[in-house]
C-alpha cells in the first residue's frame, strides 16, 4: 500500500535497535574508582610502616653494638694497663733477685776460703798422727798435702772430711815414705776432696 505524508513534514527515520544507549558512558569504570585508590593508599601506608620498624630496629641494633663495642674497648685498655704493670712488676723483682743472688755469691766467695780452712783445720786435729803440709784449690777440688806417722792415720783423717759434709769425694792420690826423715816412720800423701755443689734455696 502507497502512503501518503499530507502534512509535508518529512518523518523522522527510525534508527538500529539500541542505537539510544550507543553514546552513553559506563558506569562499571573497568576496575576503576574510589575502593581501588583506598586500597592502594592502604598498602603504601603499611609498606611505609614495615620499613620503619625494620629500619627503627635496625638502628638500634647498630646503637646496641657500638656502645658494646665502647666497652669492650674500655676494658681492653684497662687489661693493658694491668698487664703494664704486672710486667713492670716482674722486671723489677727479676732484677731485685738478681742483685740478691750477685750478693749471695760475692758472700758465698768470700766466707768459702774461711770455711774451707776452719773445715781442714777441724779436721786434722780431730786425726791423730796427721799434719798438713799444704792446700791448694783447683777447680771444684781441694788438694791436701800432709804428714801422717801411718798409713791408718791417713785413712782416719779421709773418713773425718767426708764425714764433714764439705766434700763429697775423697780419694788418695800419694802416700810414700819420706825418706828425709830416718828417726821415725812416717808417710807423705795427698788428698782429693772435691767439694759438695752448692744448693741455691
Amino acid at each position: 500500500m502507497i502512503r501518503i505524508n499530507l502534512l509535508g513534514v518529512p518523518r523522522p527515520k527510525k534508527g538500529k535497535r539500541g542505537g539510544m544507549g550507543g553514546g552513553m558512558p559506563s558506569m562499571g569504570g573497568g576496575g576503576e574508582g574510589p575502593g581501588a585508590v583506598l586500597f592502594l593508599a592502604l598498602g603504601l601506608v603499611i609498606g611505609l610502616g614495615v620499613a620503619g620498624y625494620f629500619f627503627w630496629e635496625t638502628n638500634k641494633e647498630a646503637e646496641r653494638l657500638a656502645t658494646e663495642i665502647q666497652t669492650q674497648e674500655r676494658e681492653a685498655t684497662r687489661l693493658q694497663q694491668v698487664k703494664t704493670k704486672y710486667e713492670q712488676r716482674s722486671k723489677e723483682a727479676a732484677a731485685f733477685e738478681r742483685r740478691v743472688k750477685v750478693i749471695d755469691e760475692l758472700r758465698a766467695q768470700q766466707s768459702g776460703p774461711v770455711d774451707l780452712l776452719n773445715t781442714v783445720g777441724e779436721m786434722v786435729n780431730n786425726t791423730d798422727a796427721v799434719w798438713l803440709d799444704d792446700m791448694a784449690e783447683t777447680g771444684n777440688n781441694i788438694n791436701i798435702n800432709g804428714v801422717a806417722l801411718t798409713t791408718n792415720a791417713v785413712a782416719n783423717l779421709m773418713t773425718n772430711l767426708k764425714r764433714s759434709g764439705y766434700f763429697k769425694n775423697v780419694e788418695i792420690r800419694i802416700a810414700s815414705q819420706d825418706q828425709a826423715v830416718k828417726e821415725m816412720t812416717n808417710f807423705k800423701f795427698t788428698l782429693i776432696c772435691e767439694k759438695m755443689p752448692k744448693t741455691t734455696t
